[in-house]
């Protein structure tokens, strides 16, 4: 039985939360837990709602020996822009990036 969970709209760069899931990615759900407790990175967080999700969709709440996580995926999600006043009166672009997190175990 699998299970697959999303978040959107995750106000983190896609880069960043790649560097979690790449390191979870294949590992049994218990080890991912493990890993992404310990993870100094603010990206574990969402990325272990997102995982806590998934196992409860999968129906494995009680007992999550040998589910592994087959599919752990983030991409690009819409860029909030923002204006920085500069000198001059001019004004500088810069970006907020979101992500949008999936993972799957069976």
């Amino acid at each position: 039985m699998s299970g697959i969970a999303r978040a959107k709209y995750i106000r983190m760069s896609p880069r960043k939360v790649k560097l979690v899931l790449d390191r979870i990615s294949g590992q049994t759900v218990d080890e991912a837990y493990k890993i992404l407790k310990v993870m100094n990175k603010r990206a574990a967080l969402p990325v272990r709602k997102v995982l806590d999700s998934a196992v409860a969709n999968a129906g494995y709440m009680g007992n999550t020996e040998g589910v592994k996580i087959t599919r752990a995926w983030v991409g690009q999600g819409p860029v909030m822009k923002r204006l920085r006043p500069r000198a001059r009166g001019r004004a500088n672009v810069y970006k907020k990036p979101m992500s949008h997190i999936e993972i799957e175990v069976r």
